[in-house]
């Protein structure tokens, strides 16, 4: 198992940190709030690869669990039984795929993270209103057909939601261009060199 740098473990904690800050950043717009927290997940990946994205985003989750209050609600186990814990959830799985699309293929480009974030917020849409749709219909005894599921929790939240996609991924490509980017496989060549 691969030891993290002291680089990697820097980042992979502010990370943490503006993700906890990205949650209560709060934007009205119209009669909504949005939060900034799917932006710095999805940074999380594309910054940090599919692996550490991962493992920071899974680490704020677990703060959260384990009552440390950086989810929008507060925290402790019992967030599991919220509707919107399977966004959380999903944010792990973004973060591993945003990571490992954007550093497929031949070059790094702004259409390859956009589509890396499109993918990832897929991902969140589809895990998220599926725990949505669950949990308060089987857990929470606050039934909600599927259709008024997918249009509060998909179709309404899409277009900010794809605003912040546009936004990551050309945050994404500058930390790229100036070095602020984990690149996985140098990392495991060098570790493979050094101990061949």
């Amino acid at each position: 198992m691969k030891h993290l740098t002291v680089r990697e473990i820097v980042l992979c904690g502010l990370f943490i940190a503006l993700i906890t800050a990205g949650t209560f950043i709060r934007i009205p717009v119209g009669t909504d709030v949005y939060t900034l927290q799917f932006l710095f997940t999805l940074l999380a990946g594309l910054v940090l690869g599919a692996r550490l994205g991962a493992v920071a985003v899974a680490a704020y989750v677990l703060l959260g669990l384990l009552g440390v209050p950086v989810f929008a609600s507060g925290g402790g186990p019992a967030y599991v039984l919220q509707p919107t814990f399977g966004y959380l959830l999903a944010f792990i799985l973004q973060a591993w795929f945003g990571g490992y699309y954007a550093r497929r293929g031949a070059a790094v480009s702004y259409g390859r993270l956009l589509l890396a974030n499109l993918g990832g917020m897929v991902i969140v849409y589809m895990i998220g209103i599926a725990w949505f749709y669950l949990v308060s219909n089987y857990v929470i005894a606050a039934p909600i057909p599927l259709w008024t599921a997918i249009l509060y929790c998909g179709i309404l939240q899409a277009p900010p939601d794809f605003l912040l996609c546009l936004a990551a991924a050309g945050i994404g490509l500058r930390c790229y261009r100036s070095g602020v980017w984990i690149v996985e496989e140098k990392h495991t060549a060098l570790h493979k060199e050094v101990c061949a």
